[in-house]
């Protein structure tokens, strides 16, 4: 007869939210697009088929069930990568996010601070056409005062998303 140490082995408990944690992990895989899906490093196809097979279940309950077969399958499984790689995919549009709010508060201080802002965005960018900005920044002056739709402003905001990508480009060629 074996002797078993029972403070050596997880509780009921902690086996049951390891379980639901892998759950998790196996329904945020279903809810990715296909793009991510693909990025994702899935090495076991019948991972792979039970989630092609949960994006198609409609039934509720049966979408149940095919959650807790992916999630036995990702307690068969090494899902220590396929936890990084969501993580990073989720940083990666945290920093996303975090830019584009930046962009969208030096496109305010700009369309608020006028032609004198200007300065502001050419230490930012330095590769960005001056005229350009000042332009747009009048243009979106004229639309306010005639109470037009702010299109020059939109135009102002996608000049300085394309000054962002090419300033990232070069930081990654660097």
């Amino acid at each position: 007869m074996t002797d078993f140490d029972d403070s050596q082995r997880p509780s009921k408990t902690a086996l049951k939210k390891e379980m639901q944690a892998l759950q998790d992990l196996g329904a945020q895989l279903v809810k990715l697009s296909n793009a991510d899906l693909a990025k994702m490093p899935i090495t076991d196809p019948d991972l792979e088929e039970a989630i092609a097979t949960a994006r198609r279940i409609k039934s509720h309950e049966g979408l149940r069930r095919q959650m807790q077969y992916i999630g036995k399958l990702m307690r068969l499984i090494d899902s220590s990568a396929i936890q990084a790689a969501l993580e990073e995919r989720e940083r990666g549009q945290k920093d996303l996010a975090r830019r584009f709010h930046e962009l969208e508060g030096l496109r305010d201080r700009l369309l608020e601070g006028g032609v004198p802002a200007i300065t502001e965005a050419m230490e930012r960018f330095p590769d960005a056409d001056r005229q350009r900005l000042r332009q747009l920044l009048l243009q979106a002056e004229k639309e306010k005062a005639a109470q037009k739709p702010p299109a020059a402003a939109r135009k102002l905001f996608r000049y300085l998303r394309e000054l962002q990508e090419i300033a990232n480009a070069n930081e990654v060629n660097r």
